[in-house]
């Protein structure tokens, strides 16, 4: 049986969203970031660069979750075409969200979210990058039901950051293709049982206290990236 390490995070939700989408049977290892439970050493040996999240298949461990995504897509050959022009498209997909929404939506959290000084012009520049990518998806999405023909890990990926915008900082509502693709997601059974794996995130803007107190447990962790610990 696959074993899932992983945290309530974008990155972690889109390989429990996967497993849950093709069925695999999987063990949870929830890792606590708060308490670095990434940084052991019996994690390193998994994952060199101490992120989540990780699998290990009959003792073979993959991280990045991109990896893992190409990992079980061609395990199971669901999710992914085998054609090479069809594989090609849910890459290029993939790799748009590993190289663009997930570091802007990242760097956007930090500075928006968790940097304890507000730094204007960082918060404005991702905020900015941000919003052109989210357009990306949508004008993409206006002639296209999914992002690269069927429904595919590419999909997968990308929704399971642009659903939490919000947190970001940026309004999704504008992008109405995107909202039409991101229900559509968001209405699938497996990808609702994949976001509650761990636990469901609390990310929620609009509840101030709860907001509050995710946003101090992330600076921690983003300190403890800063010390190198």
């Amino acid at each position: 049986m696959i074993r899932l390490y992983t945290s309530p995070t974008p990155n972690g939700y889109k390989v429990s969203v996967a497993l849950e989408e093709m069925g695999l049977p999987y063990d949870v290892h929830s890792i606590d970031l708060m308490k670095g439970a990434q940084k052991t050493a019996d994690f390193l040996r998994m994952n060199p660069n101490g992120r989540i999240p990780v699998i290990e298949d009959d003792g073979f461990a993959v991280f990045e979750s991109g990896a893992i995504l190409i990992y079980l897509a061609e395990k199971t050959g669901m999710f992914m075409p085998r054609d090479v022009q069809g594989r090609s498209r849910v890459i290029q997909w993939l790799m748009f969200q590993m190289g663009g929404i997930g570091p802007m939506m990242g760097q956007a959290n930090v500075f928006y979210r968790y940097f304890p000084e507000r730094i204007q012009p960082a918060i404005d520049r991702y905020h900015g990058e941000v919003r052109r990518l989210l357009g990306v998806l949508d004008r993409h999405l206006a002639d296209h039901e999914w992002l690269a023909g069927d429904y595919s890990i590419a999909d997968i990926a990308n929704w399971c950051w642009t659903r939490t915008a919000r947190w970001s900082g940026v309004d999704p509502e504008p992008f109405e293709h995107l909202a039409r693709w991101s229900r559509a997601i968001a209405g699938r059974p497996a990808a609702q049982r994949g976001i509650a794996v761990p636990a469901e995130s609390r990310l929620n803007p609009d509840d101030g206290e709860t907001a509050r107190n995710f946003a101090d447990n992330a600076r921690t962790i983003v300190e403890m990236g800063k010390k190198g610990d």
